[in-house]
């Protein structure tokens, strides 16, 4: 097994641990072999990437390349460190962002840690004491933290002491520290909090959402890094409001005025106080309340796998408006349920959904730096709204992949002629829940933005969504729903992909181009009208012979 340069730092405190009660070479055995799991998990920062085979995953740390990742995301508060003399501002920016990626990594990647029940149920079943489990669980948590915290702090704390000096950087590490501690005892109370009112189905929700909103965070981040630099000529000045304590980060931006600066107004000793003795009370509120924390873990066993029936009602209801036989309606039901249940699967596909309705206004900002919103209103910018067709490839491709898709054999037993259905109703469903809801979003805030002039134009859009979708469908090869791994995505897909984007790309360009001729737009959506009922009838005539099932 593999031996780690962080085990070997804690072979020199040993005697440490023995004096504690801590059977050490039966904990240090536990963390390799955790650490080890750690290294072949696949972060969810690398969640849109093509997984390798099983072989090669095995060999690499995974969790050591997803630091490198997050060490470039730590560029992201250098502007802010460097900017100026305005502590107050500077490291409350930096402190916020710092507990957000740090809280939502830890809940999205190291919650099976945190929540971990098989310490419970396994290696206490044998001759290992509490002590020795629990020591080893606390390591854990705090080797991950550690590295995380320093990936990301890396190039900030080298800013900080060059512009700053000595006494800055030390009192930015000794902060940090403290926000790690807040960040796990915060962790801990709002899983306690979900599992004293909800059961361990919810809480597993929970994650899930959190997993994909750091994917969309990572992502959106990305383009706020040269815009950071924009704020380096602005003058900011701090106003002290009452609910300003409920806001950890300025906590934390506090002390660097009052200790460095001195600034000693009254809310600065506040905020200071706050910053250094919440964390402490916070962790020690956490141990004390460890043992009803493992007592609620439990329900994480619990399937408290219930749905409402009144979702399953609504989708009766939409199943019979648009799809045309039995066979349709009920794929269409099976499709719509495992987007919304199969947690693997939203992993994969929903940060797509934040994708396709952030970047329609990241370049229509980028537009608004430049021009007036008078001559934006006038313009044709509004065809934008083509970003958020950019989900659609993606999911089409998707379809195929399941995290239970060993249970796709009950494709064979079923008498149907052809899988027409099974793919008509799935397309179907994949469109009424998840892209419609994102173009009817953007197109009601399209329409506050530019007027109800733009109303043939989305009605455009959607036709020529419509139509992009059962294309994307005939170019992919052709897999029954959900009947394959997620291991078994392919690089040629995402090439693929590309090229579907390029037509994306022609298609806004020939609506634009209908823009130019009076009653253009006119012309061009009943064109669309009678493609759409061409291509939606003939789309899907595809027999059991051009399935490649691997279920």
């Amino acid at each position: 097994m593999r031996e780690f340069v962080s085990l070997k730092v804690l072979d020199r405190f040993r005697a440490l641990f023995e004096r504690l009660g801590v059977d050490y070479p039966l904990m240090r055995k536990i963390l390799q072999i955790k650490l080890t799991m750690d290294g072949r998990r696949m972060p969810t920062i690398f969640n849109q990437s093509a997984k390798k085979n099983r072989q090669e995953t095995a060999d690499q740390n995974n969790f050591v390349k997803s630091l490198g990742l997050y060490a470039l995301l730590g560029l992201t508060m250098v502007p802010f460190v460097v900017m100026g003399d305005n502590y107050m501002f500077q490291m409350s920016f930096v402190f916020g962002l710092l507990m957000f990626l740090v809280m939502t990594s830890l809940i999205s990647d190291f919650s099976t840690v945190l929540l971990d029940i098989r310490d419970r149920n396994i290696i206490a079943s044998k001759p290992v004491n509490r002590r020795t489990i629990g020591m080893a669980k606390t390591l854990h948590i705090l080797l991950y933290l550690f590295f995380l915290t320093v990936a990301l702090c890396a190039a900030p704390m080298i800013a900080a002491i060059v512009k700053h000096g000595v006494l800055f950087f030390l009192l930015f590490v000794v902060e940090i520290v403290l926000t790690d501690v807040l960040i796990v005892a915060v962790t801990a109370f709002l899983y306690m909090l979900i599992l004293k009112f909800f059961d361990g189905e919810k809480l597993k929700d929970m994650i899930n959402n959190v997993q994909i909103a750091l994917s969309i965070a990572i992502t959106v981040g990305y383009q706020f890094v040269g815009r950071s630099f924009d704020l380096m000529q602005l003058h900011i000045a701090f106003e002290p409001k009452w609910w300003q304590v409920f806001l950890p980060p300025l906590w934390f931006g506090a002390p660097f005025e009052w200790l460095l600066r001195g600034q000693a107004a009254p809310h600065f000793i506040v905020f200071t106080l706050l910053a250094f003795v919440t964390p402490i009370v916070s962790i020690l509120i956490y141990t004390n309340l460890m043992p009803f924390f493992e007592r609620s873990l439990q329900k994480l066993a619990n399937d408290g796998s219930k749905r409402g029936k009144e979702h399953s009602r609504c989708l009766d209801v939409v199943s019979r408006f648009i799809c045309s036989g039995r066979e349709e309606r009920t794929f269409f039901r099976f499709g719509s349920l495992m987007m919304g249940n199969e947690r693997e699967f939203k992993l994969k596909v929903y940060p797509s959904l934040g994708f396709s309705i952030v970047f329609p206004f990241i370049f229509f900002f980028n537009v608004l730096r430049t021009q007036s919103f008078s001559e934006i209103e006038a313009s044709k910018w509004y065809l934008n709204i083509y970003f958020c067709a950019l989900l659609i490839p993606t999911v089409v491709m998707m379809l195929r992949y399941s995290g239970k898709h060993k249970g796709s054999w009950l494709y064979k037993t079923m008498p149907l002629p052809n899988p027409a259905p099974i793919f008509r109703g799935t397309i179907k469903a994949f469109l009424v829940r998840l892209f419609m809801p994102v173009l009817l979003i953007e197109s009601v805030i399209f329409l506050a933005l530019f007027g109800v002039r733009i109303v043939p134009d989305l009605i455009v859009v959607a036709l020529n969504a419509l139509l992009y979708t059962v294309i994307c469908f005939r170019i992919f090869r052709k897999a029954l729903p959900f009947s394959e791994s997620f291991e078994a995505v392919k690089q040629n897909d995402g090439l693929m992909i590309l090229l579907l984007l390029l037509l994306l790309a022609l298609f806004a360009g020939v609506h634009l181009a209908s823009t130019f001729v009076t009653g253009g737009v006119y012309a061009y959506m009943a064109l669309l009208v009678v493609l759409n009922v061409v291509v939606w009838r003939k789309g899907f005539a595809i027999s059991w012979d051009d399935v490649r099932d691997k279920g």
